[in-house]
């Protein structure tokens, strides 16, 4: 008996579209992608596959929603080779390396740095001339001492943290949502967003690079980005913050929404990682679809985990490397054994109701 690498979970009226329909390209209207550092590695695969197959004559516009990572890595679709450039992607963020003991300046640095050699100007213009893949990025505008500096930055997050623990809405105290959307989209499934102050903003070439840094500026280990270019002016941090793994109202959205994912659960907000009660469900996604690798898949990895920032510390730059690698190339398990889940229906058997 072969085992399953990924688990797919489906919100009720998702799960039942897939039971009448199985799961087509053209039935997908939104793409989630979310924070997570270098967890993403094991969905390489699947996006090698998204990006090169499933999605590769699509005509009919398909949103993107993505913060931090998933922002950057949703950055490869609307160039003219996405899977060239996720595999670029891919093997900038793996060959990062720093000083034993690298300051914030230096980790803003490399990310610049990455970011340079990841998306040229001409893979600028590529993106926002297209309208088939139309980009939403989040950034979060600070308020008060959040968006100050040093330790005084360090106060604003431990009061927005203590306030989350009691009501995610009291987040709007400390932060602003700001959505970074392609000019071609209108953004209109954000309008149902009532929790925080949102705000929406055309990415445009003067802002397209400070949206993307900003979406994956993480407080206190990369410096922010001040007054991104047509936004409100203020000083801008990790989309992650607001909107980790996302708990959005996603109503608006006229079909189903796709989020390959690394885990199984999806925390809501940067602050909600410890708050175990505090995750968002099928129910609350009645259309959402959502894939990641099973528990046997990350158990098949070097060390049994997938990998997150704390390799940087505790590895050699050699055994992180090593181990990166193994992940990346792991990953593709995931895509071939969804490709063949889809080519022979049996996504239809595959797919559990998320309640």
């Amino acid at each position: 008996m072969s085992t399953d690498w990924l688990t797919i979970k489906a919100g009720r009226t998702a799960w039942m579209h897939i039971q009448e329909h199985g799961l087509q390209a053209h039935d997908i209207r939104l793409m989630l992608g979310a924070s997570g550092g270098p967890k993403w590695f094991v969905l390489h695969g699947l996006d090698r596959y998204w990006f090169g197959q499933f999605f590769k004559d699509r005509e009919q516009p398909l949103d993107l929603l993505g913060t931090s990572a998933g922002a950057w890595r949703f950055a490869s679709l609307g160039q003219t080779d996405p899977v060239a450039a996720i595999d670029l992607f891919n093997r900038l963020y793996r060959e990062q390396t720093y000083s034993d003991k690298p300051d914030v300046r230096e980790i803003t640095d490399e990310a610049v740095k990455l970011l340079d050699e990841y998306l040229p100007e001409q893979a600028i213009d590529e993106i926002l001339q297209q309208s088939t893949f139309r980009h939403h990025w989040i950034v979060t505008r600070c308020r008060g001492l959040t968006g100050a500096p040093g330790k005084r930055q360090l106060a604003g997050l431990l009061a927005s943290a203590l306030a989350n623990s009691v009501d995610r809405r009291h987040l709007r105290w400390f932060y602003d949502r700001v959505v970074m959307h392609h000019p071609s989209s209108t953004a209109s499934f954000v309008d149902q967003w009532q929790d925080v102050d949102t705000y929406k903003v055309p990415l445009s070439a003067a802002n397209f690079k400070q949206a993307l840094l900003a979406t994956g500026s993480i407080p206190m280990v990369l410096d922010g980005v001040r007054d991104i270019a047509g936004a409100p002016p203020g000083m801008y941090r990790d989309g992650g913050i607001t909107d980790y793994h996302f708990d959005l109202d996603l109503s608006g959205v006229d079909g189903l929404v796709l989020y390959p994912h690394f885990y199984s659960e999806v925390i809501p907000g940067w602050f909600d990682k410890q708050l175990k009660w505090r995750r968002t469900t099928g129910a609350h996604w009645p259309q959402v679809v959502l894939i990641a690798p099973s528990a046997e898949f990350v158990k098949s990895l070097p060390y049994g985990k997938i990998p997150d920032r704390s390799d940087f510390a505790k590895l050699s730059v050699a055994e992180r490397f090593a181990y990166w690698q193994q992940a990346v190339e792991q990953s593709q398990r995931l895509a071939d054994q969804l490709h063949e889940w889809l080519a022979t229906d049996q996504v239809r058997q595959k797919v559990t109701l998320w309640t």
